[in-house]
């Protein structure tokens, strides 16, 4: 296979790797890269500085394949558009598309650096240094191998699992795994990681190899990372699509039968689950004991719509994802877990930093590509006294009278993290209007209603929102935010810790039988599936921006005929890793991907009842409108194949048991 299996066995194949600047055999001599502990960490230093970032494969780029954001016109050639119609074969030559991209590709960096691990592993009895240098080697080494076949897995299914280097004039027709078979190989190496690894950051400078970089290890590979992604592994391979893959696999390779996922979607493996549940429960004991340095971050704003955090804060929730005036400062604040190498200064104002908002009169720099929410995302946040607005029954999305929201004021009393994330009409978009234009000017304060300035569909909104959780609405060419002097630095992670709660939650409720279950701390020692979620909430309560519990009447596991607890951890996750990322296989995986109404993407239209004067001296969430609806913008054609992306068809020609995804 031309940059896989060729990739693996050796790049002296050069006509399988002519995307490569040189062959991968030449950057290594064994008996320099692998002859003392420094050589042998800068050999495993290019590994991390191969883990792309999603944000910015290319000048402008697309990582939600999910029904939480959606492209204006201009942008229908990224990915996440092609995902919407269907066309994920255009994923093999998108270059704005993280899977294969122009700047950094998961899958030709994926087949490289498993073939790097699987070199330094065979040649760690070259080393001439320490057993804790050798324990800090093999524990990066194993925790890769795993993390890259995992990230594959994601998307494409299971793989024949690479644990060693081949003769490339030898190389064995390796069939494909199953999900879960795969998912058992990785969860070796991730377990083998985590037994060799220090706990986290401070461990590592706490030893003499990590004492060279002593305050510099935030990005190295530990203990804590190692299971979190063991317990993620776990999670994934017991969600209803990987568990009905096992049930339906023919000749060693999975296929899903059907183009509906048949009512299967709270339907887990529950020996996978369990295993998730206790490895989860045993890191978020690390977390609440102060074993580990990491943490949620907090969530106190003196103004939430302008992220600007409370004096008294130590650490800021925005941090996670963007950082400015911070010179350069990788975002991720003490919350992420895992990240790829420093992104290096000024990447965001070339990149993603005018991505997000309105480019009318322009008003945003640069081409006319935007990204923002769908009326489907902006639903899922809830109301402050903790109930959804809609409930599920019988896999239908019913109206929830008790969240009191009200559509005459659609944005009052919601979930603290709408007013951080989400720019919505009315909402002061420009703070420093003196260097704007006229017709600028007039732009100062969102015009997001039906038929408002900013509902263009060329150059705005289609939906009737922006995004500005992963970057401030201040990138505008009044407050000029994405100029050089702001030192604006964004970084998606693809771990934090809020992840960590939320996959617990969801591994203890999969298997749970009753309400005394969800409420008992019986895999994590501090907390149980429902205090998990709790703790989420309670870090972005406030006096001003209040966020209730989760009501009693959801702590049940009555699936399929009402609201269940699963639904309230599901919902929980579409909120907090909102733009992220993640979207897409929480719905594949949970066998919702062609289901309605995760199919359609909607808009919400209404008409303004302020005038435009009223939101100089009013929270815009305090604002009347009428006529408040939603009206459908895509409608996706995804069937039971879509829910794999299509493998590059000339590797699966190359032998038999090497198979295409099915349906491709």
């Amino acid at each position: 296979m031309c940059g896989s299996l060729l990739l693996l066995a050796g790049a002296s194949i050069t006509s399988c790797t002519d995307w490569l600047d040189r062959d991968p055999e030449s950057i290594v001599e064994p008996d320099e890269a692998f002859k003392n502990y420094r050589n042998f960490q800068g050999y495993i230093e290019e590994i991390y500085s191969m883990i792309p970032d999603k944000q910015k494969v290319n000048y402008c780029t697309a990582w939600n394949f999910g029904d939480d954001a959606v492209h204006n016109p201009e942008g229908y050639a990224h990915m996440d558009h092609q995902v919407d119609l269907g066309n994920y074969r255009n994923w093999y030559n998108n270059s704005q598309c993280w899977l294969n991209g122009s700047r950094s590709s998961l899958w030709k960096n994926a087949w490289l650096s498993i073939r790097k691990c699987n070199l330094g592993i065979e040649n760690i009895k070259s080393l001439v240094g320490t057993d804790e240098e050798r324990d800090l080697l093999l524990g990066q080494l194993y925790f890769f191998r795993a993390w890259w076949h995992f990230e594959l897995m994601c998307y494409f299914g299971g793989f024949p699992y690479i644990d060693q280097t081949y003769d490339p004039s030898n190389i064995p027709e390796l069939p494909r795994l199953s999900f879960q078979e795969c998912a058992d190989h990785c969860a070796a190496d991730f377990e083998m990681a985590a037994n060799l690894l220090p706990n986290d950051p401070e461990g590592w400078d706490e030893t003499l190899a990590g004492m060279q970089t002593s305050g510099k290890n935030d990005l190295r590979i530990n203990k804590f990372m190692a299971l979190c992604y063991l317990g993620k592994c776990y999670l994934w391979a017991g969600s209803p699509l990987m568990k009905e893959f096992e049930k339906t696999k023919n000749g060693g390779h999975a296929q899903l039968l059907g183009a509906s996922s048949n009512g299967k979607t709270y339907d887990y493996d529950v020996a996978y689950c369990k295993k998730a549940a206790e490895v989860l429960g045993k890191a978020l004991d690390m977390v609440n004991k102060g074993q580990v340095s990491y943490k949620l971050a907090e969530y106190k704003y003196s103004n939430i719509y302008d992220h600007v955090a409370d004096e008294k804060s130590e650490t800021n929730y925005s941090d996670i994802f963007y950082t400015v005036k911070q010179s350069w400062k990788m975002p991720g604040s003490c919350e992420a877990i895992f990240r790829g190498a420093f992104p290096g200064v000024n990447s965001a104002p070339w990149n993603c930093a005018k991505l997000f908002g309105p480019k009318v009169a322009g008003l945003v720099d640069h081409d006319n590509i935007i990204h923002h929410p769908t009326a489907n995302l902006i639903d899922q946040y809830g109301m402050a006294n903790g109930e959804p607005i809609y409930l599920v029954q019988n896999g239908k999305l019913v109206y929830n009278e008790d969240s009191k929201w009200d559509p005459e004021h659609p944005y009052k009393n919601r979930d603290p993290r709408f007013y951080h994330d989400i720019v919505f009409d009315g909402f002061h978009y420009v703070l420093s209007t003196d260097a704007l234009s006229a017709a600028q000017k007039k732009l100062e304060y969102c015009d997001l209603y039906t038929g408002g300035a900013m509902r263009a569909v060329d150059n705005a909104s289609s939906t009737g929102y922006f995004i500005q959780k992963l970057i401030p609405h201040q990138n505008n060419e009044g407050d000029k935010w994405y100029d050089y002097g702001i030192a604006e630095q964004s970084y998606l992670p693809y771990m934090r810790l809020a992840d960590v709660y939320l996959m617990y939650a969801e591994a203890r409720t999969a298997f749970a039988t009753s309400p005394i279950d969800l409420k008992t701390r019986d895999f994590c020692t501090t907390l149980s599936a429902v205090e998990a979620i709790d703790a989420l909430r309670d870090r972005v309560n406030s006096i001003d921006y209040p966020m209730e519990h989760v009501p009693a009447k959801y702590i049940n596991v009555n699936y399929g005929n009402g609201t269940s607890f699963m639904d309230i951890v599901r919902n929980e996750r579409a909120v907090e890793l909102a733009f992220e990322g993640f979207r897409w296989c929480d719905l594949q995986r949970w066998l919702l991907l062609t289901e309605p109404p995760y199919t359609v993407k909607y808009s919400h239209e209404f008409e303004r009842l302020e005038k435009a004067e009223w939101f100089k001296d009013h929270d815009p969430k305090d604002a009347k409108v009428a006529n408040f609806h939603s009206e459908p913008l895509i409608t996706r054609p995804l069937g039971s194949k879509h829910y794999w992306f299509p493998l590059p068809d000339k590797e699966t020609y190359l032998y038999g048991a090497y198979k295409q995804n099915p349906g491709w």
